[in-house]
Formats: C-alpha cells, structure tokens, sequence
C-alpha cells in the first residue's frame, strides 16, 4: 500500500506539473468560514455586504442562493431580484455560528472528477474529516452515520438506505457540510449537517441531456429541466444507473461475482412566489434501487449434514449450495415530499414546512446458501413512515441582536417481518457441541410500532462588539419511540474577528440523539431458542437515547490574496453512545450502545486560488473509542460483550489518519472550447479490524487517485436551441491500487470489502 508520504509526494509533484485546478473545492473556505459570514449575517438586510466580504476574504464565491440566481438567469429582472431577496432571507433562518461549514459550490460539484454522474459521499470525502467506509457510508468525526441531510433548509426524517445514497448529487446547486459545536436549531442528528441547495427554475434554467457509462457495464442516462415564468418557477431531474459495481467487492479481483444493480431516481420541485416577501414550494423525490450482493468464493459450509447438502433432494428443493454461485438481493425505495411556506416581514422572517418520507428495505436470501452458511436463511423487509413539520424564524430584535426560534416535530410507523428457515438442534454430540437436524422449520416474527420525537429551540445572536459575536442558546429535544427520554440542551459560541483575515471560533453543545427509530426492531429471540441460529445470549436491552458534551475551537488566517488556510480541534465525551453494525446475512444496519464514549480529533485544510489555478489539500486525525455494550447484546459473541465491559475498545469506523486533496486547471477558459483537467486524492489510514482484541488491529493504509478531464463546446452543432456541450473522461482509482475498506472482522462488520479498482467512464451532456 502506498505511504502518505508518498501519496503527498505524488500530489505535489501533480499539482506542479499540471497546473491544476480552476476553482476547485470551495469547502476549502473552511473552519471560520460560518464564523465570518453567519457572524455577519444576522438578517437578510445584511446578506448583500457579508457575500461580498466572503469573496473578498477567502476568494471562492459560494455559488448560492441569490448571488447564483442574479448572475445565471437572463431574463424577468423584477422576478430575479424577488428570487434573490427570498434565497437570502431563508439563508438567515439557519446561519451556522461558530460551527465549521465547508460549502461545495456548482463548480466544485462538476469540478470533482464524475461531476453530477459521482456519487454524493465521493464529494463529501473532499472534506476534512470525512472517512469513506463500506456501502457507500461515511462518517464524520468519528461518528457512525449521524448525518443529518437537508433539502433547502427542512431536514428529512431518517430513511432505511443502507447502500449508496438516497439523494444524488445531480440534485444539488450547491451543498454544504456544517460540523462542529452546532448552533441550537440543530438536533436530532448532529455529527454532521448537509444542506443541499436544490436546483429550481432560476438557477438552473434550460434542459440537459446526458448519457454516462463506461467499464463494468455502466450505464447512466439522465435529463434535468427547470424555467421561470410569471411567478412560477419548477425544476425536475431523473436518472437511471446500471453497472455491476452496485456493492464493493468481497474479493481483490477486477471484477464482483454477482454485483448487479439497477437504480433510478427522480426530484422535482416547483415554487410560486406569492409576492415580494411571499414564497410556497414543493419539493418530490423518488429513489428505487435493487442491488445483487456479491459473493465470496471458497467459504466453508458451517451448518447442516454434507450428505444432505449434496443429495439429489437438497438440490432440487434448494439449488447449489456454493458460496460462488448464490442469489442474495436487497431492494431499497424511499420517497419523499415537503411542502413549505416562507415568509419575509422586514424584522421577522420564517419558513414552515410539512415532511414526509416512506422508506422500506427488503432481504431476499439463497434459500439454501444462507442456511447453510450462517445457520439461518431470512426473508426480512422493514419499513417506516414519517410524517412531520419544521418552522424556523428569524426576528432582528435590535440592531446587535437577532433572535432564532422553531421547533421540528415527527411521527413515525415502524414496521419489522421476518420468515427465516433454520434447523433445529436435535442434540449434542460427545464434545458437548450442538446437533442439528437435516430438516429445516420456519419461524415468522413481525412487529410494528409508532412513536414521535421533537424538539423546540430559541437562540440569540448578540453582537456586542464589531469583531465579536455570541451566540447562545436552548434547546429542548424529547423521543417517545422504543424509548422515551428527554433533555434540555444549553448551546454557547463565540467568533472573534482580532485582524483583518483571521478569525477563532469556540463553542460548547449539549446533544441529545434519539437512536434511530428505523434500525431498532423488537426481535422474539425465544423463538429461536435451540435452532441454528440462536444468539449467543438473550439480553436485548432497548437502545437509549445518546447524550454528547461536545467541545470545539478552531482559527483561520487568509495569508495572501487566495490563499486560506485553517485548524479545528474537537472533543465529544458521550453517555450510552450510539454505533451501528450490520449482524447477520441481511444487510440491515441495527444500532446498539455503549455505555460511555469518547471522540476527539483535529483538523487542517488549506486551499489556494489564481485565476484559473486553483489547488486544495486536507487532513485530519481522529479517535473514537467506547466502553461497555449495554444494549442490544444478542448481535454480539459473549467473549466481545465480556472484554468491552471492562475495557475501552476502539469503534469499529474508528480512522486514524483521513486525508484528501485536488484541484484543476482550465485550459482556454476564456474561449467557447474551454478544456478542464481536474485530479483528486483521498487516503485512510485504515478502519478497523479485529486483532489480539475486539476492534484491536486496522486495516492497511491506502491511497487512491481519480482523474477528470472535460472538453466543453459552445454551440457546436450549430443548432439554435443547442447550447453547450459537453464530454468527459474519467478514471477512478488511477493506478489501480488493491486496497480493502473492511477485511470481514471487527464488531458489527459482515462480509469484507474492497475498494473499486481501476474505472474508466465517460460521457456526453448536450445543454439545451
């Protein structure tokens, strides 16, 4: 595996030789980039002044909401400026004091190498502290997937997603990653929050039409339109994704054995606007995605008799029962819609919106090849439906301070069935070991419940000097679901501009994560008593709710025109932490908890533009670690709950070191035919791995590099309504490196996994 130094080394010597960049990754406007601009943006009356000092002092524009609108469309000035004016007095309901937000613009997103075709966590993993793990996860600073995913503002309820993503980034205008010590009207889910800005009729006015595809059967058609007219404005975009890399692969070869997937997605949104400081919208998405799961050859059969495995009966009620030949799939389907209002009254401002989301999971096993495997062949399907309402409002209750309030409000179905075939234990033999009988029984489980989760939150932005900005807050967040808890949350920051350029930022949050409703199932373990698939224990203790101190500091300085640079520096000390796992053959994530829990970590970044020339690089250390599984303790081997008990061991997505790194360079950039070279990097010091202890050992470092280029046209085939065009060539995993993201062990891990090897795309997009 390649060393970072080297990796470093490479880039380097990248960056020099190929000039890269043109305004490559504006997430590089990074730890006191929410400190600068929410710190002056208390109101939308102030918006106009802090977007200009943003560009002045850290050179990325961020291409949202009303500076993107005023400069892209080309028609109906008066309804552009309304536009304008509503995009910045929603951008107030929600700044990000003292928090760290990095903000990907639409030219970083077509920037990174796949642009729109790329997957949303590729993008995120450009930002600091971002570990790539396995099925298309991330996590932020240590955290396990207490990602909070926001459309324009409203958070959506949580959804059963377990591969890829839910939401592409062909949805997003621009994007944001927000982190850190959270401003009080961020709950629920609080590792990480991304606000995608979505395409509408103003921004992202025209039609597109791409076909994308390449190695492995690849296979990605879309198309996307969006105008204004009056005072309506709507945008729609769908796609469908083919190839047979839907699942990383479980062995190093090029190829999957069984790696199908077939996925299409849709988001359409349309908007009227009232009036001047009047707005209703409604945003509607659909994700439907089958996936094959991928085998792994040569494994060793653990239950059943082998003469009856290989009889003639055997394989004509079940089929082969070869690891390198079976038939597992998994369906996933989310829908979603949210209806809101905004509205502006000069001093006070607000949003409210009405949420709902349905998301289901569905298992099919090798009838036989899980049974005999794992002792157990499950048909498993869990859905749940959420439905709720987010209002948020601004009021400038004096000229140095502006008041923030809402609420968010959810109720929730959850639905849990099961049919699993299992053999029954028929005896012991001399050395005490089980006996199982040659015919298998089913048994049926379901289970269903509701519940609701809330919370309500008030903050007040004081600026008591020019240079300095405080932020305080409460927050009261409750759960009455598989459990029922409560807790008021104070939250405290502070940004202090000392010079022109430089900015610190300090903060304490008080977090209350209620587990997440979709993946805590009751199960009849009784039911399995004395069958193949017993648990090694029976406790199954409800998973309770996390409650988090959470601590962050951080500096950034603009050395020179261009040129940014930044540190953050964080500490979450947790009780009853939340992690997640996958146990069993369906892949289905189920959490559980640690009793204690501690994360804490460091961050650089650094980025740096001219003109076309633009570069960017990042790392970061982490370590996260939990003592004591307290719930949910049948998914566990006795021998793992035992040492844990006693002993901090380190979770299982616990990285070390994360880096990532890019840039690009446009050649012709002032021509029609312009001509972009774009390169990005991200290195894992390794998640982890079972060693002499649970968790103990990671896996080898790694470091991958993709390659971009894209050749515009305008107006090449010289037909009126043609506009530009478009065609791309993209490699992921340049060199070709052979690495694992999961080697098979290690505390709630399945099957391994292995990074996508050598991958060449392209496409054409034709504008219209």
């Amino acid at each position: 595996m390649p060393s970072f130094v080297s990796a470093r080394s490479f880039l380097l010597l990248l960056g020099c030789t190929t000039a890269l960049a043109d305004s490559a990754f504006a997430q590089s406007v990074s730890s006191s980039t929410p400190a600068s601009q929410a710190a002056t943006t208390p109101s939308a009356a102030q918006m106009d002044d802090e977007t200009s000092a943003a560009r002045s002092s850290f050179g990325h524009a961020d291409d949202q909401h009303g500076t993107t609108t005023t400069e892209t469309s080309r028609t109906g000035a008066d309804d552009i400026t309304v536009n304008a004016h509503l995009e910045r007095a929603r951008a107030a309901l929600q700044p990000s004091t003292g928090a760290t937000t990095y903000n990907f613009s639409r030219q970083a997103i077509e920037t990174n190498p796949g642009g729109d075709n790329a997957g949303l966590n590729t993008l995120l993993l450009q930002a600091p502290g971002v570990a790539q793990d396995s099925y298309g996860q991330i996590h932020i600073r240590g955290d396990h997937n207490e990602v909070q995913f926001r459309l324009d503002g409203v958070a959506l309820p949580e959804g059963m997603s377990v591969f890829g993503q839910t939401l592409m980034t062909r949805f997003a205008h621009s994007m944001s990653l927000t982190t850190g010590a959270l401003p009080s009207e961020y709950g629920f889910l609080q590792a990480g929050v991304i606000d995608i800005n979505t395409k509408n009729g103003y921004s992202d006015a025209g039609g597109d039409v791409s076909i994308y595809g390449g190695a492995r059967d690849y296979f990605f058609p879309s198309v996307q339109f969006g105008g204004h007219h009056g005072k309506w404005d709507w945008f729609a975009t769908g796609d469908f994704v083919h190839n047979r890399v839907g699942i990383e692969n479980t062995t190093p070869s090029f190829n999957a054995i069984h790696d199908l997937t077939n996925q299409y997605h849709f988001l359409g949104h349309g908007r009227y606007t009232v009036d001047e400081n009047t707005r209703i919208s409604f945003t509607a998405g659909v994700s439907n995605a089958e996936y094959q799961l991928p085998n792994n050859p040569g494994q060793q059969r653990q239950f059943a008799n082998p003469s009856f495995v290989n009889s003639d009966l055997s394989q004509k009620l079940y089929g082969n029962g070869d690891s390198s030949s079976l038939t597992e799939h998994q369906k996933e389907i989310t829908d979603f819609g949210i209806l809101s209002l905004q509205k502006d009254m000069g001093k006070l401002s607000f949003q409210t919106s009405a949420v709902l989301r349905y998301s289901s999971l569905r298992y099919s096993p090798d009838p036989l090849g899980d049974l005999v495997y794992n002792g157990i062949a499950q048909r498993a399907a869990r859905s749940v439906f959420s439905t709720g309402t987010q209002s948020d409002a601004t009021w400038q209750a004096a000229k140095d301070h502006t008041v923030r309030f809402g609420y968010q409000i959810y109720v929730e179905r959850n639905v849990s069935k099961s049919d699993s075939t299992v053999y029954p234990q028929s005896g012991e033999d001399a050395d005490g070991e089980a006996v199982y009988s040659d015919n298998p029984l089913t048994i049926h489980d379901g289970t269903g419940r509701t519940g609701w989760m809330y919370g309500l939150y008030a903050q007040d932005e004081w600026r008591p000097l020019k240079n300095l900005t405080i932020n305080y807050g409460l927050r009261f967040d409750g759960v009455d679901e598989y459990t029922h808890s409560k807790q008021v949350s104070p939250r405290l920051n502070i940004v202090y501009k000392p010079w022109h350029g430089g900015t610190f930022h300090a903060g304490y949050s008080r977090y209350f994560t209620p587990p997440p409703f979709e993946l805590v199932g009751g199960t009849s373990l009784n039911k399995f008593a004395n069958t193949s698939a017993a648990p090694g224990t029976f406790q199954n203790s409800n998973v309770k709710a996390e409650r988090d101190h959470y601590f962050d500091a951080g500096f950034s300085q603009t050395i020179l025109p261009g040129w940014h640079a930044s540190f953050d520096a964080y500490v979450k000390l947790a009780k009853n932490m939340i992690d997640e796992g996958q146990f069993g053959s369906p892949v289905i994530l189920s959490a559980f908890n640690y009793r204690r829990g501690q994360v804490h970590g460091y961050e650089f970044a650094t980025d740096y533009t001219r003109g076309a020339f633009s570069v960017y690089g990042n790392f970061s250390w982490s370590r996260a670690i939990g003592k004591d599984i307290t719930t949910a303790q049948w998914n566990f081997d006795p021998d793992d709950l035992a040492y844990a008990s006693k002993r901090w061991i380190h979770l299982d997505h616990d990285q070390r070191w994360t880096a990532s790194a890019g840039g690009s360079y446009s050649f012709f950039h002032r021509t029609g035919h312009p001509l972009r070279l774009s390169a990005t990097m991200v290195y894992g010091s390794g998640l982890r791995a079972d060693g002499a202890t649970p968790n103990g050992a990671s896996v080898p470092q790694y470091a991958t590099f993709n390659l971009s280029l894209v050749q515009s046209f305008k107006d090449l085939f010289q037909v009126p309504f043609l506009k530009r065009t478009q065609l791309r060539l993209d490699v992921t995993n340049l060199f070709d490196r052979t690495y694992l993201l999961r080697d098979g062990s290690g505390i709630g891990v399945g099957a391994p996994q292995y990074g996508l090897r050598r991958t060449i795309l392209t496409g054409i997009d034709q504008r219209f």
